[in-house]
């Protein structure tokens, strides 16, 4: 067995130490920072956070430079250009570019500088548009994607076709996960570049405050989505880093979805706004559906905790807290 190989055996049998030197690709974002959190939490106490101004990962050199210095054994990549329809379909060129820059920087470094084990995060969306529901993992590249978002999703795809490459070239024990609709403390609440959660709570909220009689909501509201607390996230993130070692793709959700229209109820009644829910037809409902199939990461002995109403309450309570700082 080589060297490189026992490394990633070893990795397997014990996983993360508390001393070990992890790295979070984007911290200050909503996923990053949860998975720090966590990290935080559960007492791993050398961690190697760089915000954006002291680390651009779109700077191969810059990159470089970093991973030779810190040599980081393992590594969460959380950084990514996200957002909702909206921003997906007014920057594609963007979308595309910008992942891949990140993905390919942070991948290509951790091979270089010895890494024992990455972890990538990618999206639901790099299913087809219109496969069977719920999406299992090998229902990955048997159709079309959703337009709204492809070039999001290609970039995806790319990142996790990278990580199997990897290990199977080099012996890595790069892993990739594939998370559900995600929400929680530091979404994106701006209402052009958000996904559909953040917006309906900060709509909401401000048409309430105003004293609006009435919202406005893009879509049918018969679209299905998938939604998962960022925190439940982190936790799998955390669990995979130490219990799952293969290079095929993993889902991480809840296994139940809704309506946007049931998401907009839930979310008006929890910011407690009385008027009503116009829904502009007019605009693309994206995906009719998106449901993931958690069974095997249900099989390795992980499921989420938190209930979506809860979810809901907690997150509003924080984006309100924000707001009066």
């Amino acid at each position: 067995m080589t060297s490189q190989l026992w490394e990633r055996h070893v990795g397997v049998l014990y996983g993360m130490n508390k001393n070990s030197k992890i790295y979070v690709a984007g911290h200050r974002g909503l996923v990053g920072s949860a998975i720090t959190r966590t990290l935080q939490k559960e007492k791993y106490d050398n961690l190697i956070l760089r915000t954006r101004d002291e680390l651009d990962l779109l700077n191969q050199k810059a990159t470089r430079t970093f991973f030779e210095k810190e040599k980081p054994e393992y590594v969460f990549v959380a950084a990514a250009k996200v957002g909702g329809i909206l921003a997906n379909n007014a920057y594609p060129a963007s979308f595309i570019y910008e992942n891949l820059a990140i993905q390919n920087n942070v991948i290509h470094n951790a091979y270089l500088t010895g890494a024992k084990k990455l972890l990538f995060l990618g999206s639901s969306c790099i299913y087809p548009k219109l496969a069977p529901q719920p999406l299992k993992e090998e229902y990955l590249l048997t159709g079309p994607l959703e337009e709204t978002n492809k070039m999001y999703a290609i970039a995806k795809i790319t990142g996790i076709m990278m990580c199997q490459a990897y290990n199977r070239q080099y012996g890595n024990n790069f892993i990739s996960v594939m998370p559900t609709n995600i929400y929680g403390p530091n979404d994106n609440f701006d209402l052009k570049s958000g996904h559909v959660f953040p917006a309906l709570i900060r709509k909401f909220y401000e048409a309430r405050l105003a004293g609006e009689k009435e919202v406005e909501v893009w879509g049918s509201g018969a679209a299905r989505r998938e939604f998962l607390h960022v925190d439940d996230l982190a936790d799998a993130c955390v669990f995979l880093m130490n219990n799952y070692d293969e290079p095929d793709i993993l889902n991480i959700g809840t296994g139940e979805d809704i309506s946007i229209k049931e998401l907009a109820e839930f979310i008006r009644e929890a910011v407690g706004f009385s008027g009503e829910i116009i829904w502009d037809q007019s605009k693309p409902d994206g995906t009719p559906r998106k449901l993931l199939d958690v069974s095997k990461i249900n099989s390795l002995g992980w499921k989420y905790k938190t209930a979506l109403k809860d979810g809901i309450a907690a997150t509003y309570k924080w984006y309100k807290n924000t707001q009066s700082l």
